[in-house]
């Protein structure tokens, strides 16, 4: 017997024909699935569609898109009791990797058809929804940089390019944290990650062996003032070892764990959330554990 779900997809997301992947993900599921689907558009995000869902009723919601399509809708399921499948079709796909969740269209809907669950940790920036993390500083100047046209053309490679052009304009700031404690640490610093989930393509968020997703913390990496020449060693260093599944361990990378931080800057800098600049600091950062069901 079929049952219900609806699938949010995003045309606008990745570099392939849109129209073409919706009709082979309709072939695959709807044997088996009785699918709504639902296209995002400029005027309606899936947001707005995944709340309409749940007001029909619906058990099961798909987003089919970029990190921004699947975050858009989790904000909305968390806390319900309503799974969330993933079809990836960004630049990125970082939750999904993070989570070990297949990128391949086929195998993807194959992970949807055998409907076995998980339930992991997300969190609040600002008090809004976030899967994977908040950038600031070097990281969300270099995600501003890489445009759309960009990221259609190159993929990843975008941002990578961005982040390059922008090094020869970093500038230190001064961060002072907040923890749930109350302690206030000041640090100087060219870029903060704090994450929920990062897969190894994250790299700035690499400060430690592994992103757990489902340990109730944040993971804040923190990189320290540096030249040039030791930036990039830094993201060079960060990649190998986030690759190989090692420890980093440099003197101008920090780490640590948090149930909960505010961070403010001088002077201010931009936040980057889940892929969406989303202004500057100063940012209050939450995690929510065992907040949304994923179809794993």
């Amino acid at each position: 017997m079929k049952y219900s779900a609806c699938l949010i997809y995003n045309p606008a997301s990745g570099q392939g024909d849109a129209e073409i992947e919706l009709q082979k993900i309709c072939k695959l599921l709807e044997p088996e699935i009785s699918l709504d689907v639902q296209l995002t558009t400029e005027m309606v995000g899936a947001d707005k569609l995944a709340a309409a869902a749940i007001r029909r009723g619906t058990s099961t919601i798909i987003a089919s898109g970029g990190d921004g399509t699947v975050s858009a809708v989790a904000d909305v399921l968390l806390g319900t009791h309503i799974p969330l499948g993933i079809i990836p079709r960004g630049t990125a796909n970082s939750f999904a990797k993070a989570l070990g969740l297949p990128v391949n269209l086929d195998s993807a809907c194959q992970k949807i058809l055998r409907r076995c669950t998980r339930v992991v940790d997300t969190a609040t920036c600002n008090g809004r929804a976030m899967i994977l993390y908040a950038g600031i500083g070097f990281g969300a100047e270099a995600h501003d940089r890489a445009d759309r046209s960009a990221k259609d053309r190159y993929g990843i490679w975008a941002y990578i390019q961005a982040g390059i052009q922008q090094l020869n304009q970093m500038e230190p700031f001064e961060a002072i944290f907040e923890t749930e404690e109350g302690k206030k640490i000041a640090v100087d610093a060219l870029a903060i990650t704090i994450a929920n989930a990062a897969s190894s393509a994250s790299i700035l968020a690499q400060g430690s062996d592994a992103v757990i997703v489902d340990d109730g913390l944040l993971d804040v990496t923190v990189i320290g003032p540096t030249s040039k020449t030791r930036a990039v060693a830094n993201a060079i260093h960060l990649a190998r070892t986030a690759s190989q599944g090692k420890v980093s361990r440099r003197s101008d990378i920090g780490y640590f764990r948090v149930r909960s931080i505010e961070i403010t800057a001088a002077p201010p800098q931009k936040v980057v959330l889940d892929g969406e600049l989303i202004g500057t600091t100063p940012v209050d950062i939450r995690c929510m554990p065992n907040s949304l069901i994923i179809i794993s």
